[in-house]
């Protein structure tokens, strides 16, 4: 009978936990927190640009353009130096650092590049629709990679295991590539860097997915209403006013007010752990301060000490698991190949 009665006590217990995980699940979706879907088809759904189809080929040889610095000015920068993958897909600096060692003239930090698929809008003002337009701005931003388009068709039809690459990615044997050909491809290859987590894996019906202290975070997270901007697949990238109802304490770091008015792209929580420092201007290291000011400027609440050390757990679910991506052997310059310039 003892035996018995622990044996009922324990499948209680149980079915207690799997109802009350069950609830916060319903709990988070109602909210509209999405996951990264399981099936490629579907996931492949979401991460397409009808007008600029993934394949293969235009992965790799996007992935070669990523990692190229001779698409720079001075043959040292290239995408990856700020979106590192290595590193969460930042840079790891408070500004954006480029050409000749300068920092972004507003002070604006590096997003990650890691489920930049999944955002509404690119750029911290929100003023390229999607990564095919976002891929042409730092090549030719004079704080960045300060090449021009000449500059960057030189460097790439100078080369012709790049030109044979274009015609096969194409299927067209008289295909001569242009700087939007180049900025397209890095935004395929872009659009394959997502990171499913243990969170995605609680959404489809995982329990032990989360921790119990994790998911006492997500219910804060979601109480306290952050997940009415930080939501959908990508937990962010949707166009907010920033600040919203109080003053953001280090606006006076850098002179970026977001767009025409006053909108800010709201970043991705995926991997959050991984990209410090936070908020538009780097101005914020620590994750925990992070989380409150965001609940006093955003959302007009006091997140306590526990509150916000809860919410991080939760963050840690968020941790994705990258892509496997190898480092690519690119083709060898040319006596055509435009010269590094560091001026």
């Amino acid at each position: 009978m003892k035996k018995l009665t622990i044996t009922l006590s324990v499948v209680a217990a149980f079915g207690l936990s799997a109802v009350a995980s069950d609830a916060l699940i319903e709990k988070a979706k109602q909210a509209g927190l999405k996951p990264i879907p399981e099936n490629k088809t579907e996931l492949y759904k979401l991460i397409d640009n009808p007008k600029n189809p993934v394949t293969d080929e235009k992965i790799e040889l996007g992935k070669k353009l990523y990692f190229d610095p001779r698409l720079s000015k001075s043959g040292l920068i290239s995408c990856n130096t700020c979106h590192n993958l290595a590193t969460g897909g930042v840079d790891g600096v408070d500004v954006a650092t480029g050409h000749k060692w300068r920092g972004n003239p507003h002070h604006l930090n590096s997003p990650t590049v890691y489920n930049a698929v999944f955002m509404e809008k690119q750029f911290w003002d929100g003023r390229s629709p999607d990564l095919e337009d976002q891929a042409q701005g730092p090549i030719q931003a004079t704080p960045e990679m300060a090449a021009t388009k000449e500059h960057v068709e030189k460097v790439v039809n100078s080369m012709p295991a790049y030109v044979k690459a274009f015609k096969q990615a194409y299927n067209d044997p008289k295909f001569k590539p242009s700087f939007k050909d180049v900025a397209d491809v890095i935004a395929v290859f872009e659009r394959t860097l997502v990171t499913p987590s243990r969170f995605d894996e609680f959404l489809n019906g995982c329990d032990k997915a989360l921790t119990k202290k994790e998911k006492e975070g997500l219910k804060i997270f979601i109480d306290k209403g952050c997940a009415s901007c930080h939501n959908g697949v990508g937990l962010g990238g949707s166009m907010q006013p920033f600040p919203a109802v109080g003053k953001y304490k280090y606006a006076n770091v850098g002179d970026f007010k977001g767009d025409k008015n006053g909108m800010v792209k709201t970043p991705t929580l995926r991997n959050i752990l991984e990209t410090r420092p936070y908020f538009h201007n780097g101005a914020v290291w620590d994750i925990e301060e992070a989380i409150k000011i965001m609940g006093e400027t955003q959302l007009g609440v006091k997140i306590s000490d526990k509150e916000a050390d809860k919410i991080k757990a939760f963050f840690g679910a968020l941790t994705g698991k990258k892509p496997y991506v190898r480092y690519p052997e690119l083709p060898a310059s040319t006596d055509k190949t435009p010269k590094p310039d560091l001026n």
